[in-house]
Parts: structure tokens; C-alpha cells; sequence
């Protein structure tokens, strides 16, 4: 994801003396932890609290009691940052008044998210979880956050874009491109999904391109041009998703049909 840089750290003597990121920092301890100086405040991190430091803002760190300290952290360029802010529809970027956010869904929610991009999972999905997370944590700990989630005609929003999605479901859809058939924000349309179908709009492409591998698969085609006739990036993705969401793969399905 451009603007986006990711960090797995594992200390046991490191001190970080005051500097500052031009990219915004969310971090993630797994264990252990460190007592981080921000606002001119101490604060000690730990696997039950988030921390998130602002861009261009004065930041330290040091081991404290602790022996180790493991810890997971995103940095948030200026690109990254711009596509959130207008995939929530917010008028500017907010900021957090408090480092450390003691928040258990948030928490997981980054550590997960940390671990697919570790993992290299599709980039729409990363990027609808992506906003999801922050749009929570804006709501719940950001300043001058105005209302994300405006409620739209539910039904009549959700059939015109899920149309579309059908229609060009073999083809690589863009998320802004879905939301702006419906003039809803990148969250709202995630949103949308989710209250409707209860997926979100990639989800629902998938389940549209599992349909169709299993149509192929039942005709006799081979794994492979059944991915990519189904508008899979190539065999190993469909099989990702085939076991993810049937608890089996391709393969055996393609048995199974036969037999």
C-alpha cells in the first residue's frame, strides 16, 4: 500500500532517545514493553494498550523494568493517511490528544492487520479492513471527527452498486469506483454491504468468483484456468479462498462433483 511502511521489533536494551516521524505511529506491543514519552507525558506500553503518535510529534523510548519488549507498528505517510481521511469522508485529518489507547478491538484489529500485510493478502481487502479499524478509532479517540456513517436508502444503494459488482465481477474493481456509482464514502459503502449482505463489498466479489470457479470446476476445467476464468489472480489465490470459505480445497471439490 503506497505511503504505508511496517516494523517488527524485538528489543531488549534498545532506547529510542526524542525524535520525531514525519509518518503517523501505530504500534502494537506482543510482549513485554517500553515506557514511551509523548505529549510530554510518560506512558508504559504493554500487549493491552495501543499506541498511536502523531505525525512531526516528539516521541521517546526506553525499556523501563521490562527485559524485552516485542512489538508490531505501522507508519502512516502522508499518501496513506490521504487515502483514509477520503475513503472516511472526512473533511481533515484528525489527530489523538493520548498516545496510548487501551482499546482490545482495536488492538487485535492492527495486530491482524499487521500480519496480512506481513502475508501479502489482497490489497482490497486490506483496504477495507484497513478503514474499518480507523474509522473506530477515530470515532472513539481522534479529535474534530465528524459523523462517518451517514445512514443511506440501504436497499436501493446496495442493488445498484451490487449490479455493477456483478456485472463486472472477472474484472479488478476499484472500491472508490463502487462507492461513486452510489455517492457514498469508500466506509459508508463498506458499511452498506455489511448491514445488507452482511459482507463486505470484496467478500461479495468473492463469493460472486467462488460461484463461478465451482461452475467451472463442475465442467471438467482444470484448477488453474478455473481461477483465472473466474477472475482469480492465479490457482493458489482460489484455493485460499475455496478452503477459507468451504473448508476444502479445489481439488477436492472437483472430486467431489465427479463422484
Amino acid at each position: 500500500m503506497p505511503g504505508l511502511s511496517l516494523l517488527r521489533a524485538d528489543f531488549t536494551d534498545h532506547e529510542y532517545r526524542p525524535h520525531v516521524h514525519s509518518e503517523m505511529v501505530v504500534a502494537v506491543t506482543e510482549s513485554g514493553g517500553a515506557i514511551i514519552t509523548a505529549h510530554g507525558l510518560e506512558a508504559e506500553a504493554r500487549p493491552d494498550r495501543l499506541f498511536v503518535l502523531n505525525p512531526e510529534e516528539v516521541q521517546s523510548a526506553r525499556m523501563g523494568q521490562s527485559r524485552r519488549w516485542v512489538y508490531r507498528s505501522f507508519y502512516f505517510g502522508e499518501e496513506a493517511l490521504e487515502d483514509i481521511r477520503r475513503g472516511l469522508g472526512l473533511p481533515r485529518q484528525p489527530s489523538f490528544p493520548s498516545s496510548a489507547i487501551g482499546d482490545a478491538t482495536l488492538i487485535l484489529g492492527f495486530r491482524s492487520l499487521h500480519l496480512a500485510l506481513e502475508q501479502r493478502s489482497d490489497v482490497s481487502e486490506i483496504r477495507e479492513r484497513l478503514l474499518q479499524v480507523f474509522a473506530r478509532m477515530y470515532a472513539d479517540c481522534g479529535t474534530a471527527v465528524s459523523s462517518i456513517e451517514a445512514r443511506p436508502d440501504d436497499w436501493a444503494q446496495f442493488r445498484k452498486v451490487a449490479e455493477v459488482v456483478r456485472e463486472h465481477r472477472l474484472d479488478e474493481l476499484r472500491l472508490d469506483s463502487l462507492a461513486a456509482v452510489a455517492n457514498l464514502t469508500v466506509f459508508q459503502l463498506i458499511r452498506l454491504f455489511k448491514r445488507v449482505a452482511g459482507l463486505t463489498p470484496h467478500a461479495y466479489l468473492v463469493q460472486l468468483r467462488l460461484d463461478e470457479a465451482r461452475r467451472h470446476l463442475r465442467n471438467g476445467m482444470p484448477i488453474a484456468e478455473a481461477a483465472m476464468a473466474a477472475g482469480f489472480y492465479d490457482q493458489s489465490a482460489l484455493s485460499n479462498h475455496f478452503r477459507r470459505s468451504y473448508g476444502i480445497t479445489p481439488a477436492q471439490y472437483a472430486i467431489a462433483v465427479r463422484d
